[in-house]
């Protein structure tokens, strides 16, 4: 698996995400059909944040050797996020149909399995031309 490509749009989703919870708390709650009280606008820009970080984590590490024991950490900690919230996000889809629901649900269980692959599987560097 091309590990580098996992992570990049890893790293863009969570920084598309976070970037909107950040600067559009009350359009998101809004959108959501409840009222933008001003803890719920907090939370959701700290959850913004909490994307961004991830996200900023994902872009730097893209370029590591990920699976096995090599950047475990990384590889972990977006397995079980991605499990986790696809496992939330389709409690939500299934009680709340939507199609926006159904398509972030999509992304993150695909998200979830491909990090699985990478922590479970067997790390490969990619083959590079012989320098001549």
């Amino acid at each position: 698996m091309n590990t580098r490509i996992l992570m990049t749009a890893s790293a863009a989703l969570m920084g598309f995400m976070g970037f909107a919870a950040l600067f559009l708390p009350q359009e998101i709650l809004t959108s959501s059909g409840l009222n933008a009280i001003p803890i719920l606008v907090l939370f959701i820009q700290v959850c913004g944040a909490l994307l961004l970080g991830f996200g900023m984590l994902n872009w730097m590490a893209r370029g590591n050797l990920l699976g096995g024991i090599y950047s475990r950490p990384v590889s972990v900690g977006n397995m079980v996020h991605y499990f986790v919230a696809g496992l939330a996000l389709m409690k939500g889809t299934i009680a709340h149909p939507g199609w926006p629901l159904w398509g972030l649900t999509v992304l993150y269980v695909a998200f979830a399995v491909s990090f699985a692959v990478v922590v479970f599987g067997n790390p490969m560097r990619e083959k590079t031309p012989a320098a001549g």
